[in-house]
């Protein structure tokens, strides 16, 4: 075979062109006496000395949240036999819960076109034109009056009414029209319903679990969880076990040995509820509306950080009818918020949330939530340590786990086409009193331990409005604090510019107090007394408790005289009254401590009481009446 010369000459030179490359490779590559992993040959022409600081990084260290990380000094802190890749040390110092996992399309308005999770046809009713259908009111005659007293007093619904209606009723459809043609992934989460109980009535609280099944789909409800907070009443023991068998264990019934309190029950319930990805918490008094489940677990099923809350409309307890709440926008949105005494608020929806919002009916952001309604995957909840174990029976818990989602970094959101009834405690109810071991003053205890933790420097504003509270013990929060710590979230102050801006307008940060507690007429046992009146009700007269609440009032440096978010100015009749104000409204009361004298500085009277009538109200001053005189004396709780 004839091989061509030139063929020859081409591959001898790519042979030698490798063999080259090879050698020099060689050359430069480190042996095992080398002092450094550069070549001799290299190393001629490296500057002399040591090399440290003469080498700039190119790439700068990487940014977690914002802050520079130097992951080498991190590296350094472990076993050098089990040093962390870039990746892992980014993770375990700063990531603060796991990744979102979940594969979700986000939801599509096709106005015009049903939503996918729309119902075909109307519900059945419960009872044909029976009592109470499509929420329509329940009047009962003069006849049940005794009955209907007694059972307001027991539970704080008309129970009589109540039980009248079918547990399957049918209500009223309260969505704005919007919300029938949103389309949503069918790869919804499944759910855990979780109700706490203590001494419910019996048909308020199987309605709730009623209308859970009657309006979930199936395929998305694992179970619903009910928690006996200890309960005594008769028709919550052997009865309730027997009623919830025809569920073949869809619902569970799990009894508390002690009374935990609400906020203990519900941590109690996330444990015992094992099946669902999420849990969604209901009051034991609740109606669900209508496709109320794909809207609140949508925005879930795509971000695992989201904790989101339906609309809660009221349902009136006497007559059992379903009303939006209101003290919203044009629309009835509203936001959670609260006053800086930490009294739960709604304020309306403002322009700013509204621009982030394509459509009427999305889901918008809140700063704090009322508490007994929400939804929130539960891993994600257990993550954030569920409640604050040291807070006791009720109170200041949706505070806690809002701030906890917003300062760590998650979000809360308010779902308008989602909505759930509730119904609200009549007047006359008797109450569920702790138990003898939780002591006095558990919800003051409850807010302080939520302001120590959570509100930074803005927790002046609470003792300012909540002056009584300045001394009250209210446990180690150490391991919450290292909790915020080591989670990395936020300032309150971030919240309160980026999130909660709002609040400050509708509730302005209360001016320095100049002298707060009872106001005792000077030597006297009789206090003046808001009875619990608000927004134009008179001040009385009433024998002295020293128990704070309603008797407890403060004197700040604007000149204003406070109970709460309240403020006492003059009314007709030169009665005192007392009445909602902002920060720059009835600035008119001075307080002559020597004296013993609160003068009304827009009349130049002097404020005055009869004991008898159990009257206050303003007149001309005279040194000499001693009606005109009293003392402010500090009460702090206990």
């Amino acid at each position: 075979m004839r091989l061509k010369v030139g063929f020859l000459l081409r591959s001898a030179l790519v042979v030698g062109t490798f063999l080259g490359l090879l050698l020099l490779w060689s050359s430069l590559s480190p042996k095992n006496d080398d002092e450094s992993p550069f070549s001799k040959r290299v190393r001629d022409f490296l500057p002399k000395g040591d090399p440290a600081g003469q080498f700039k990084p190119v790439v700068p260290w990487p940014h977690v949240e914002g802050v520079e990380v130097d992951l080498n000094s991190i590296r350094l802190k472990h076993d050098p036999n089990h040093q962390l890749n870039q990746r892992q040390v980014i993770q375990q110092q700063f990531a603060t819960f796991k990744p979102q996992t979940h594969q979700y399309t986000s939801p599509i308005l096709r106005k015009g076109t049903l939503g996918n999770f729309e119902p075909k046809e109307p519900e059945p009713q419960g009872i044909l034109n029976g009592p109470g259908e499509g929420a329509k009111p329940l009047i009962l005659g003069s006849e049940y009056k005794d009955s209907v007293q007694a059972s307001i007093k027991e539970f704080g619904f008309n129970m009589v009414a109540s039980d009248m209606i079918s547990m399957d009723r049918t209500i009223s459809d309260l969505r704005n029209d919007e919300c029938k043609y949103w389309h949503y992934d069918d790869r919804l989460l499944t759910s855990s319903v979780v109700i706490v109980f203590h001494n419910e009535g019996w048909s308020t609280l199987m309605r709730t679990v009623h209308s859970v099944i009657k309006r979930t789909p199936r395929q998305y409800l694992a179970e619903i969880v009910m928690i006996d907070d200890f309960s005594n009443k008769v028709h919550l023991k052997e009865r309730l076990e027997e009623y919830i068998k025809q569920w073949n264990g869809l619902v569970k019934l799990f009894r508390n040995d002690k009374r935990e309190g609400l906020i203990q029950a519900r941590s109690i319930g996330a444990k015992k509820a094992t099946k669902g990805q999420v849990l969604i918490y209901l009051d034991a008094h609740c109606e669900v509306g209508i496709n109320w489940y794909a809207p609140l677990i949508a925005p879930i099923s795509k971000d695992r950080t989201v904790c989101t809350v339906p609309l809660i409309d009221s349902i009136h307890g006497e007559r059992f009818t379903i009303e939006p709440q209101g003290g919203g926008d044009e629309d009835g949105f509203a936001r959670g918020a609260w006053d800086w005494s930490m009294l739960w608020k709604r304020v309306p929806l403002g322009d700013r949330e509204k621009k982030l919002r394509k459509t009427q009916t999305e889901p918008y952001r809140s700063p704090a939530m009322a508490g007994g309604l929400f939804a929130i995957e539960r891993d994600y909840f257990f993550e954030l340590g569920l409640y604050d174990p040291g807070l006791q029976i009720w109170g200041g818990e949706n505070f806690e786990i809002s701030y906890k989602i917003w300062q760590c970094g998650g979000q809360l959101l308010f779902v308008p086409c989602s909505r759930v009834g509730h119904i609200y405690r009549l007047q006359g109810w008797q109450g569920n009193p702790p138990p003898a071991h939780v002591g006095s003053s558990p919800t003051l205890k409850n807010y302080v331990r939520v302001v120590e933790v959570w509100w930074d420097e803005y927790k002046d504003f609470f003792y300012a409005s909540r002056p009584e509270t300045l001394t009250l013990a209210y446990g180690d929060i150490s391991e919450l604090k290292r909790f915020r710590e080591e989670h990395r979230c936020k300032s309150f102050k971030w919240f309160m510019e980026e999130i909660a801006y709002d609040i400050p307008v509708h509730y302005p940060l209360p001016p320095k107090n100049v002298e707060w507690g009872e106001i005792r007429g000077f030597e006297t046992s009789y206090c003046i007394d808001s009875m619990g009146h608000t927004n134009g009700g008179n001040v009385e007269i009433g024998p002295c408790h020293r128990m704070g609440g309603n008797q407890l009032f403060r004197i700040n440096e604007a000149n204003q005289l406070m109970q709460y978010d309240q403020c006492l100015t003059r009314g007709d009749n030169a009665a005192v009254i007392i009445t909602h104000c902002d920060r720059n409204q009835y600035t008119e009361w001075k307080y002559f401590k020597d004296l013993h004298r609160f003068t009304h500085m827009p009349t130049g009277k002097c404020m005055d009481r009869s004991d008898l009538l159990h009257k206050v109200f303003i007149s001309d001053c005279d040194t000499s009446k001693t009606t005109q005189k009293w003392e402010m004396n500090n009460i702090v709780a206990v």
